[in-house]
């Protein structure tokens, strides 16, 4: 490719509107153009990278054994509908109409169009294991689209979907995919984690996410260094402390204290001079229609996905004004356990307390000297609150740490969620019609794109790693007027294309200057300078990217230093896996 035939419109400004560095670049690179919120455009330059994560992952999954296949991205409703995830997933899901009045869908995702689509064609076990998974467009109407491609609303994702005639099938083809997710992404020359991971609307009984390790993620990652023990912070676990006998420490009657408009912890605890650990936050959640108390120390905070899950609820959020005055009595920001109307469970950091403070359930009021089962009831204890440092490992009692993580992929066990709504059935050995094991498993295309910049730049741009770079070698010759110069330049160009090194060839008429900005903007790898005076002495310049290091060659051996330098670190990602 010749840069002048390319359209590849770099630019010097920093959009005003890019809020990340790899949202900034990609502009300024010319990869990408916003055509409205969450919707953008892939220039050639951008595309290149594109193809070259959607051929790492075809790769890959073809080597793990799955099969690729082709859905379509407009859904019918009644699937959606069968699988009761019509009215669940939300309003990220754009609902229409046809001109016959049938309701769809633009897909989200694919469950319900894959598992309609194995129920007619597998009918045996002999058919079984099957993975199917497909490089497609998917749509989700963000509330608030942001950091470019990383969360927008139309995006391309490859999602693969396996089903097997058991658990223990289902467990083998669950490896299978996580060993391949692990080569793509070594490949794909990023720093990442695999985490626990909660799962969400898509569903399941276990999950895992890959993360890849950037300042600007928009996730939190719990890890010990101690164990391989790696979660998200929606699903990072807490340890269960040793039940302590609160019936042998001093109890001092329950005493009620006027607070004239103290209702933050904060305010609580200066107003009364106690420590944040002796409050106890009362938060009422709305789950499924129904108030539900929630009781956590008050130096924590409660995480609303492990609510959630451990209530089995459907929808969950925090409690209305109407709703918090029907189980309290009182105004937003006095609640306590001591006689409300609701549902009471409790975070384990609350389990050994004595003489709690809480809310009174009356305006300008708060509680001192509260204690669990002489004043109120708990109906459990369970892990409800959100991990922060300093917290021990749940696997091996270390001390957990925390980073920040894009998520590239996530697999998941679906086990029958789908399949047993949808009928998705098989008959065994014996003739017995039993459900289908699902495991759903997804990569961003976009996402790890963007993902791979937050980790590879610099202040002059994009520092691609060779297996994800739109061109491996960009030749620039320093003055094309100069005709030895573009002679060599032309011979160098086709000599690497000839060995199959991907390669562009600036011979724009510029000034030397503004061709090095734009190679190093755009990320180029390896970038061989030929003037005039290196060029009389028999040699080329080679610049390495990611180095800054410049290195002089014979120009007839400067091709094959090139393909050492790329076979080097081929070879490395290879040996990494």
């Amino acid at each position: 490719m010749r840069y002048s035939e390319m359209h590849l419109p770099t630019g010097r400004e920093v959009p005003s509107d890019a809020e990340v560095v790899s949202n900034q670049l990609m502009i300024r690179a010319g990869m990408i153009r916003k055509l409205t919120s969450g919707i953008y455009s892939y220039l050639p330059l951008g595309y290149r990278v594109i193809r070259k994560v959607e051929q790492i992952i075809r790769e890959e999954m073809n080597k793990a054994g799955a099969q690729e296949v082709h859905l379509p991205m407009v859904q019918p409703a009644e699937l959606w509908q069968e699988s009761g995830r019509w009215t669940f997933y939300g309003k990220e899901l754009l609902r229409f109409r046809d001109r016959n009045n049938r309701d769809y869908c633009l897909g989200p995702t694919h469950e319900e169009v894959i598992t309609d689509l194995v129920r007619h064609d597998i009918k045996t076990y002999r058919q079984l294991p099957c993975n199917l998974y497909q490089i497609q467009t998917k749509f989700r109407d963000e509330v608030r689209p942001r950091f470019g491609v990383m969360r927008c609303r139309e995006f391309g994702m490859k999602d693969a979907y396996s089903f097997d005639a058991d658990e223990a099938g289902a467990e083998k083809s669950y490896e299978k995919m996580f060993a391949a997710y692990n080569n793509i992404f070594r490949r794909c020359g990023l720093k990442f984690r695999s985490v626990e991971a909660d799962s969400g609307s898509i569903g399941g009984s276990f999950s895992h996410e890959f993360m890849v390790i950037a300042d600007s993620g928009e996730d939190a990652i719990v890890f010990c260094e101690k164990c391989n023990y790696a979660a998200n912070l929606e699903k990072a676990e807490i340890v269960k402390p040793a039940a302590e006998d609160l019936q042998q420490k001093e109890q001092p009657a329950m005493e009620s204290v006027e607070t004239p408009d103290v209702r933050t912890i904060e305010e609580v605890s200066t107003f009364l001079n106690v420590s944040p650990e002796q409050i106890v936050k009362t938060l009422i959640f709305n789950a499924d229609g129904k108030p539900c108390a929630v009781l956590i120390r008050g130096d924590h905070e409660v995480n609303e996905i492990k609510v959630k899950n451990y209530l089995g609820a459907a929808a969950l959020e925090l409690a209305d004004d109407e709703m918090i005055m029907k189980a309290t009595g009182a105004p937003r920001g006095f609640a306590g356990a001591v006689g409300i109307k609701a549902r009471v469970i409790a975070d384990y950091s609350i389990m050994n307390l004595v003489n709690m403070v809480t809310g009174a359930n009356k305006e300008n009021y708060h509680l001192k000297n509260v204690n669990i089962g002489r004043d109120f009831q708990v109906e459990s204890f369970a892990d409800l609150r959100v991990s922060q440092p300093g917290d021990a490992c749940p696997r091996c009692g270390g001390v957990i740490k925390f980073v920040r993580g894009i998520e590239v992929g996530h697999v998941f066990k679906l086990g029958t969620k789908y399949s047993k709504a949808m009928k998705a059935v098989y008959l065994d050995r014996d003739g017995k019609e039993k459900t289908m094991i699902m495991g759903c498993y997804g990569i961003g295309i976009g996402r790890t794109v963007a993902a791979c910049i937050e980790q590879n730049f610099d202040s002059n741009g994009i520092i691609w790693p060779i297996p994800l770079a739109p061109f491996t070698v960009i030749v620039t010759p320093v003055n094309i007027k100069e005709s030895d110069v573009m002679k060599a330049s032309e011979d160098i160009y086709r000599e690497l294309l000839a060995c199959g090194v991907e390669s562009i060839m600036d011979d724009r008429d510029e000034r030397a200057g503004v061709k090095f900005k734009d190679a190093d903007l755009i990320g180029i790898p390896l970038r061989i300078v030929v003037g005039s005076k290196n060029l009389a002495q028999g040699r080329v310049e080679l610049k390495i990217r990611r180095s800054g290091e410049n290195r002089l060659y014979e120009t007839g051996k400067i091709v094959d230093e090139v393909r050492k330098i790329i076979d080097a670190e081929m070879n490395a990602a290879n040996e990494a896996l």
